[in-house]
């Protein structure tokens, strides 16, 4: 971070860069908070090529989550590249403890899911009327308007006009041809082969309104404010999608009580066939750790597909 200290005061109008708490670094990332002029912020960095995407997608992620005024997310500040390699992510720093009041952060995650859905209301009340803000700013697609990074391999979020298209295609696809490409697996190119002309049934009855998803909402990426003030959610991979989403890797890992899942269905009530649809978004994360880690995550991904065939 050392050659990196004068370019960052430079670009964020400090002559403060002090360095506090304990820095470290996940399966992706490194990270340190610094003390500046203007507060304290965070600062991510990946040395690897494809760095710079990743971090543009998070950037925009936090960005349009932020932009909402629903879920609380830490506010992103600059991405920029690292003249030796790899980029750089800030954000603003939150002070944050382990999370307690799932309640709020279920309900508040609604919020997000239905703000694009509120939009849609709001444009219908006022047809007619010319000019609506709303109507500027209703996305009616799934998709997004760059790639975001679910873990470090980058996500086709090219818009389509239908979710279960773009769930198939944009999601499920791509992991599926990573798999082939590395594994070369027979088994799973079969069982896809069978379960992809399924995929729209799935969604039968269902008018699907795209919503703002976080995107990889596991409970290593959730807390609340040190302060009471209510849950934190970031390292976000967004785009529009199905609701339920969201909710598939949050059942996947544990870290979730069913206060979480009880607020969250206080405003989006569960309908019928949540829980095959829930199978189909875990076995996109499953796909998604089978190309990160490798192929112990294999037979969990074949087994779903062979149920829901």
């Amino acid at each position: 971070m050392t050659h990196l200290e004068g370019i960052l005061k430079e670009k964020l109008g400090t002559s403060t860069f002090e360095a506090f708490g304990h820095g470290g670094g996940g399966c992706i990332n490194t990270g340190q908070s610094y003390i500046t002029d203007h507060g304290k912020i965070f600062i991510k960095t990946n040395e690897k090529d494809g760095a710079r995407e990743m971090f543009d997608g998070e950037f925009t992620s936090l960005d349009t989550i932020y932009k909402t005024n629903t879920i609380r997310t830490v506010k992103p500040l600059l991405v920029m590249d690292d003249p030796e390699g790899g980029a750089v992510l800030v954000t603003e720093h939150l002070q944050m403890k382990r999370l307690k009041s799932q309640q709020e952060l279920g309900r508040k995650l609604a919020e997000l899911h239905l703000h694009n859905a509120k939009r849609k209301e709001k444009i219908e009340k006022e047809a007619g009327r010319i000019g609506s803000d709303a109507e500027d700013d209703y996305v009616h697609r799934f998709g997004f308007h760059v790639p975001t990074s679910c873990g470090f391999i980058l996500q086709d979020n090219t818009w389509e006009d239908d979710w279960p298209t773009f769930f198939a295609r944009r999601k499920l696809n791509q992991q599926l041809e990573l798999i082939d490409q590395k594994f070369k697996d027979t088994e799973a190119r079969m069982l896809w082969g069978k379960l992809q002309h399924k995929i729209p049934s799935y969604f039968d009855g269902l008018d699907i309104t795209p919503a703002l998803l976080h995107g990889d909402l596991w409970c290593g990426n959730s807390n609340e404010m040190a302060d009471g003030s209510g849950p934190v959610v970031f390292d976000p991979a967004s785009f529009y999608g199905h609701h339920e989403y969201d909710l598939g890797i949050a059942e996947m890992f544990g870290g979730y009580s069913s206060d979480f899942f009880k607020g969250y269905h206080s405003l989006c009530p569960q309908k019928a066939g949540h829980d095959q649809r829930n199978q189909l978004y875990q076995l996109f994360h499953y796909l998604n750790h089978w190309n990160h880690f490798g192929s112990g995550y294999r037979d969990q991904s074949l087994s779903i597909m062979r149920r829901l065939i």
